[in-house]
């Protein structure tokens, strides 16, 4: 198992981490989170090399996916980045990358009742104003789960708030803040039920965010 207590705070900058195989060729990650070694819960950044794939495979308790670089693919289309994608519990598919691709993968996740395909290119999506001088692009909710793109302003100082069932957060360009440190382009944070923080950014920053999906208890 890998980073698996959910009680933990957890922070991992991905732009230092070593790119491990996978059992398809061509096609690399970055484990984050892991349950078992080719089972379960599991997030990670993957690299798709040009012209490599997996072959068809099941996702009994769902996949989520959010293109980062390049343009992932399956037997539905093609995704460029910036697209976002579930593909709920009971699924099935073989992606492949004709060019190369890196995205952001939770596998296994799901709620048994959240059932939604979802297909959103955030590239031609418009932002919705938020609190202060933040801009939200909601990309899914189900049940306390909440899924978005948030746009920080330079200079953006939010208010302390708690997380119920926590946050995921990867940053995505500029750099995120709070009290506890600073995080470039490509960090992953994961905080747990009921943590506290008060976020800031010193420039245009854009994140992807989750919040109530982790225990409870």
């Amino acid at each position: 198992m890998l980073n698996m207590s959910f009680s933990e705070r957890l922070v991992i900058n991905t732009g230092q981490q070593e790119w491990l195989s996978s059992p398809a060729l061509g096609v690399w990650r970055k484990p984050l989170e892991r349950e078992a070694k080719e089972s379960g819960h599991t997030t990670s950044i993957v690299k798709y090399e040009p012209g490599s794939r997996f072959q068809s495979h099941p996702h009994p308790a769902g996949e989520e996916i959010l293109v980062l670089e390049g343009v992932f693919s399956d037997e539905t289309g093609d995704f460029p980045a910036g697209s976002y994608i579930r593909n709920p519990p009971g699924s099935q598919h073989a992606p492949f990358s004709k060019e190369g691709c890196t995205i952001l993968v939770k596998l296994n996740q799901f709620s048994p009742n959240d059932l939604k395909p979802v297909r959103i290119n955030t590239r031609n999506t418009d932002w919705l104003p938020g609190i202060g001088g933040l801009q939200v692009m909601p990309l899914h909710e189900f049940e306390h789960e909440h899924v978005a793109l948030v746009k920080w302003p330079a200079g953006e100082i939010f208010q302390p708030h708690r997380h119920f069932g926590g946050e995921e957060i990867l940053v995505l360009s500029g750099t995120f803040q709070d009290e506890h440190g600073t995080y470039p382009a490509g960090c992953w944070l994961r905080s747990p039920h009921m943590s506290q923080h008060s976020p800031r950014t010193e420039e245009e920053t854009i994140i992807w965010v989750k919040t109530g999906h982790l225990p409870v208890e």
